[in-house]
């Protein structure tokens, strides 16, 4: 997939609002990519994108959205959009209950899912449904034979991505895949996402506000603030020796296991909402202790070291001068 110059903006009283604006990012094949930031980053927005599903007053402004065997997405409508969904994207939703009909067993979902996009064999994807339940460590005919509210959060979750992943989708997008799990379950769930990436050779991107679940699962990471994309690249090499001053701040605030409690320290300010993100210059100059005066005008692009890009002022000047 290759995102190039994706914006999505929101129609308000105050006129059309950016809540995704110039995103350029590839996800490699077989690749894992991790997107992170605080509530309200655009990380969701963007994910939705991903599907042309951003929904009213929302709309895709610009850019292009490619995904190979299918074109550009964005340029989709209609009977050819409702076939993409699910045959080539899979698509894990935050909140696992809200994606799942509370009127119908799992089963009945499944068939729905199967006949709309013109399934012949519907007992060979009942079968495919019970092994890749199975394999995530659920009784199949059990979890079916079930609606949404006889299962647990973590069952659910599983569902989800049994549902993103039985008409064999080769790109799956996990939004949020752990929230509101406990630790255990939360374990089991990125254990499930690495097994199943690795035996299908899928295209994956996981959305999420947490920095451990980057860690463990994604080869790549992108981080995200005000909409736009301020760093990305290696997830060690991000994490290791992060460049920009948001990504600094993030794993600041992380609390640590051992030594000194007050070591985390949560970053200042809050981030912007769709009305107060800066018309111009840099997204994160409020809350960043290396602003400069070219910060408050100068949208900031994003520069390429090697593997790497940082959409950051100070952080170019101090390249160049290395340079």
């Amino acid at each position: 997939m290759r995102i190039d110059g994706l914006t999505v903006v929101y129609k308000t009283p105050a006129g059309e609002l950016p809540a995704v604006r110039g995103i350029d990012l590839t996800l490699e094949p077989g690749s894992i990519t991790g997107i992170v930031g605080e509530s309200g980053s655009g990380k969701s927005t963007l994910a939705l994108s991903l599907l042309n599903a951003v929904q009213p007053p929302g709309r895709i402004a610009a850019g292009r959205v490619e995904i190979d065997g299918l074109g550009d997405v964005v340029g989709l409508a209609g009977e050819q959009l409702r076939k993409a969904r699910g045959r080539h994207i899979g698509y894990v939703f935050q909140a696992a209950q809200n994606s799942l009909n509370p009127l119908k067993t799992v089963g009945k979902q499944l068939l729905d899912l199967g006949r709309s996009h013109g399934v012949e064999d519907l007992r060979g994807l009942v079968r495919e449904a019970k092994d890749l339940l199975g394999r995530m460590g659920l009784d199949g005919a059990r979890v079916l034979d079930s609606h949404q509210h006889e299962l647990s959060g973590g069952m659910r979750q599983r569902v989800g991505i049994m549902l993103a992943l039985v008409l064999n989708a080769h790109l799956v997008v996990l939004d949020e895949p752990t929230t509101a799990l406990d630790m255990i379950t939360q374990a089991n769930i990125l254990k499930i996402v690495r097994e199943v990436h690795a035996e299908r050779g899928l295209t994956t991107l996981v959305i999420t506000h947490d920095i451990g679940v980057v860690a463990e699962v994604a080869d790549r990471l992108a981080v995200m603030y005000g909409g736009r994309l301020v760093e990305q690249g290696p997830t060690r090499e991000v994490l290791g020796a992060p460049r920009h001053p948001y990504t600094k701040g993030l794993i600041r605030a992380i609390p640590r296991l051992v030594g000194d409690i007050d070591e985390a320290q949560a970053l200042p300010g809050r981030p912007p909402t769709l009305a107060t993100v800066p018309k111009e210059g840099c997204v994160f100059r409020e809350r960043c202790a290396l602003r400069m005066d070219v910060c408050d005008t100068v949208d900031p692009q994003a520069v390429a070291d090697g593997p790497r890009t940082v959409a950051c002022h100070a952080v170019t000047v101090t390249v160049k001068e290395h340079a």
